[in-house]
């Protein structure tokens, strides 16, 4: 079934979810045969930061409808300012789009159009259409008038054209300095739109460029060279975010008076998250500031960021493909994240036990050398997965949580007196406990009963708890981070008079825990490689560890009913 016969309210996750507005527009445009019924959409992402999982919502509709319609997606870099763009900036988004799951049909940059860009602007100063400005910058935002006002005519809009095509040469060759002047459009001060009151289309920068180096001292707005830059590479629906929405009327004037391929613009809603902050420049400020530890710290929503906590791409894929895509712009539960990647992890993670605050237990009755394997399922919800074995002996680690030596109302885990079980090893009862000079819980004695191998007892008993553990002699040494919420209110953008967003930055973000224990079927594992931690949520190998010293980020949590007790409880 090609994509014009299928249901139109279909979920498709590769064309962005749901049924939107826009899909609608090119199922009517390829029907009507609108540009020969052919789709052609781009990224055009600014190489000036790292992406952030806001611009995931535009790379999975953009390529996810050119491949929904048999189309092709470019990735082009819209590198028109110097002064903030890198090569390193650029390489981090092509690394993003590979690993969220697509692959450009044509790889473009701004920078390859700027002869074409400057012979159109040529063009325009000989048709009338744009003029050479010497106002300041300061002085073209008073000129402009506001959004009840008109504005007022430039001094220099009247100069001829011979004279605006000998200073635009000349600010070409480099004879001015930064700022001095302008090439701006000329249309119409008094239009209710001010991006029509005459924007500027040219400005000087003595900035290397980092693919044209030294070649250029003038470059395009992005104004000016974005929809043109889609019409060179012959986009037909050029999607973009609402902020966009009122350049529409100047993205089309200068398609029109140089009377190239008609691209059309359209825009939808952006992807905003609670608790999260999605403005490259407030990233670059936690960055420069050193709130994180780099564009990929694991707190940060970038996409880089992301990928090194252990997020999946298909979970991100799957946030996006259950969004709206509208002409409102809304805010997104962070819940609903947090739900897809533990969807997706709960399908593909491999099961390990891993200690975060080791409590030492002695199994008094246990033989002293005596060291058994444990069959260990890999991942219940995967058959194919398989088992591994897991070391028991005399002397285990359990999580401190895990006791209470005064066990309150509803704590059913391990207690004096209490009997537990052990995931797949045996039921134990607490007979002793040990503590140091402090009066702190040192060690805890117990017996087990060997006829309950396997987690079941031959008699029926039961046991209201299920434990974890690492055998002590087995155990691998390791570092876990655990993060939460970089920021402490729903929307972190607002702000006291007189502070900044970062006032709103949680400190208790990241919490290092070093003298973890894991199983020792990870001394070997691979960066990147993720795992559920059993009970305690799910973990990613961080590219800092190495054989030496394991480091686990924690990816997310899994639900725990004993702590939202003990929350509730404090309140």
């Amino acid at each position: 079934m090609n994509s014009l016969e299928s249901d139109s309210g279909a979920s498709s996750v590769e064309s962005g979810g749901r049924s939107n507005f826009i899909r609608d527009i090119i199922i009517e445009d390829v029907k009507s045969g609108k540009h020969g019924g052919r789709v052609q959409t781009r990224f055009p992402p600014e190489p000036n930061g790292y992406l952030h999982i806001g611009h995931a919502k535009s790379i999975c509709l953009n390529f996810g409808l050119a491949a929904e319609f048999g189309g092709r997606c470019n990735l082009r870099f819209d590198d028109t300012n110097p002064s903030k763009e890198e090569t390193e900036y650029v390489d981090s988004i092509m690394e993003d789009v590979r690993w969220l799951g697509f692959q450009w049909d044509g790889l473009f940059y701004a920078s390859d159009y700027f002869s074409q860009l400057y012979e159109w602007a040529v063009q325009l100063i000989k048709a009338g259409k744009a003029y050479v400005c010497d106002l300041s910058a300061d002085e073209i935002r008073q000129y402009r008038g506001t959004l009840t006002e008109p504005g007022r005519d430039s001094p220099y809009r009247e100069r001829s054209i011979e004279e605006n095509l000998d200073l635009f040469e000349r600010m070409k060759k480099g004879e001015f300095p930064d700022g001095s002047r302008t090439l701006r459009a000329k249309i119409d001060m008094s239009s209710p739109n001010l991006n029509l009151r005459d924007p500027v289309m040219y400005r000087i920068l003595h900035l290397d460029h980092h693919r044209t180096g030294s070649e250029w001292c003038i470059y395009p707005m992005y104004d000016y060279a974005h929809g043109q830059s889609d019409s060179i590479e012959r986009v037909t629906h050029s999607i973009c975010t609402l902020e966009f929405e009122n350049n529409r009327p100047l993205y089309n004037w200068f398609i029109e008076q140089l009377g190239i391929f008609p691209s059309r613009q359209f825009e939808f809603d952006r992807l905003n998250l609670t608790y999260t902050l999605l403005s490259k420049r407030k990233l670059l400020t936690l960055v420069q500031q050193g709130h994180v530890a780099g564009w990929d710290d694991p707190r940060m929503p970038t996409l880089s960021g992301m990928r090194r906590r252990g997020y999946t791409p298909e979970a991100i894929r799957n946030l996006c493909a259950n969004i709206s895509v509208s002409k409102t712009n809304n805010t997104v539960q962070l819940s609903l994240l947090e739900h897809c990647v533990r969807e997706d992890l709960n399908r593909r993670a491999p099961r390990v036990m891993a200690v975060l605050k080791p409590l030492r237990v002695r199994i008094d009755n246990y033989p002293d050398d005596l060291v058994e394997e444990m069959d260990a399922v890999n991942n219940p919800e995967d058959e194919s997965a398989g088992t591994r074995q897991v070391p028991f002996s005399k002397f285990l680690y359990i999580e401190q949580d895990d006791f209470r030596e005064d066990p309150p109302r509803q704590f059913f885990r391990l207690a004096p007196g209490r009997e537990v079980r052990l995931r797949y090893g045996y039921f134990i009862t607490c007979t002793d406990v040990v503590k140091d000079d402090d009066g702190n819980v040192v060690e805890l004695h117990c017996t087990y009963d060997p006829q309950t191998r396997g987690g079941n007892a031959p008699d029926g008993r039961k046991v209201k708890s299920t434990i974890h553990w690492v055998s002590a002699a087995h155990a691998v040494d390791a570092e876990v981070r655990l993060y939460d919420n970089l920021f402490t209110k729903e929307n972190p953008g607002e702000v006291e008079e007189g502070e900044d967003f970062t006032a709103n930055l949680n400190p208790n973000s990241l919490e290092v825990l070093t003298e973890c224990k894991v199983e020792p079927s990870l001394r070997d594992a691979a960066a990147g490689a993720r795992y559920q931690f059993e009970r305690l949520g799910y973990f990613s190998v961080d590219s800092d560890s190495y054989s030496e010293k394991l480091i686990f980020n924690r990816t997310i949590s899994l639900r725990d009913t004993w702590s939202k007790i003990e929350q509730r409880a404090k309140k």
